[in-house]
C-alpha cells in the first residue's frame, strides 16, 4: 500500500498545531480590545497614556477587572447590599427598562453565582425528532402554571447548538424520555462544541442510571435501537 504524501501529512499537523493557538490569541486580543475601550469613559487626564506618554494594550482589561472586582467586594458588606437593593428598586420602577434588567438579572444569578446551577446535568434526548438523538442540559423542572397543564413528571431542559452553545431551544419532557450521561458538563459543552469531535472518556457503568423499571412504551437508549 503506498505511503500517504508527507507533505500533505505535515501541512496538516502544522494546521493542527496553529489553528487553536491563532484562534485563541485572536479571541484574547477581541476581548482585550473591547475591554479596552472603557479607558474611553475615564478624563483624558487619568488615561494611562496621558501620564505614560504611550498607549499600554491591556490597560482597560486590568481597569476593567479592577472595578469588577471591588464592585463586588463593596456589594459583599451591609451598606453595599443596601444600595444594591436601592438600586433594583428604582430600575424596578422605570417602565421597559425594569423587564429587561430583571430577565437579564436572573439569567446573570443563574449563571454566575456560586450557589448556582445552571446546566446541573449532561442529558441525552430524542431531537429533534424521534430516533435523533443530541445531547442536552438539565437546567430543574417546570414551575409556575406550566406545571398545571403538565400531566406526570417533567423535566426543563436547554438543547444547544453546534458549535455554538449559547443558542438553542428550551423543552420540557418526561422524566423518562431523557437519559442521563455519565459525563461531565464541561465534558458535554466541548463534545457539542466540536461538533462531536472531542469525545470524553468512555468510563465502565456501574450501576443503572435509574432504578425505576422501564416500561416498553418508553423510548430506548441508542444502545438498545442497535440490537
Amino acid at each position: 500500500m503506498p505511503h500517504k504524501n508527507p507533505i500533505r501529512r505535515y501541512f496538516i499537523t502544522g494546521l493542527l498545531v496553529w489553528v487553536p493557538i491563532v484562534i485563541t490569541v485572536w479571541v484574547l486580543s477581541v476581548l482585550v480590545g473591547t475591554m479596552d475601550q472603557t479607558l474611553l469613559l475615564l478624563p483624558s487626564a487619568f488615561r494611562p497614556e496621558s501620564w505614560l506618554g504611550v498607549y499600554v494594550p491591556g490597560m482597560g482589561a486590568l481597569l476593567t477587572l479592577l472595578v469588577i472586582f471591588l464592585t463586588g467586594l463593596f456589594a459583599a458588606n451591609i451598606i453595599g447590599q443596601r444600595l444594591v437593593r436601592y438600586w433594583e428598586r428604582v430600575m424596578a420602577r422605570i417602565p421597559v427598562v425594569n423587564s429587561i434588567y430583571n430577565g437579564v438579572k436572573q439569567v446573570s444569578d443563574t449563571l454566575f453565582s456560586p450557589g448556582g446551577q445552571a446546566f446541573r446535568k449532561a442529558l441525552l434526548v430524542q431531537w429533534p425528532s424521534p430516533g435523533m438523538w443530541t445531547i442536552a442540559f438539565l437546567t430543574g423542572t417546570p414551575g409556575g402554571d406550566v406545571s398545571n397543564h403538565l400531566q406526570g413528571d417533567y423535566v426543563s431542559v436547554y438543547v444547544p447548538t453546534t458549535p455554538n452553545p449559547t443558542g438553542g431551544y428550551f423543552v420540557m419532557v418526561p422524566r423518562s424520555a431523557v437519559v442521563e450521561l455519565d459525563m461531565t458538563v464541561d465534558e458535554a459543552l466541548k463534545y457539542i462544541i466540536s461538533m462531536g469531535v472531542v469525545a470524553p472518556a468512555r468510563r465502565k457503568r456501574i450501576a443503572a442510571v435509574s432504578p425505576e423499571p422501564v416500561a416498553a412504551t418508553e423510548p430506548q437508549t441508542p444502545a438498545a435501537l442497535n440490537h
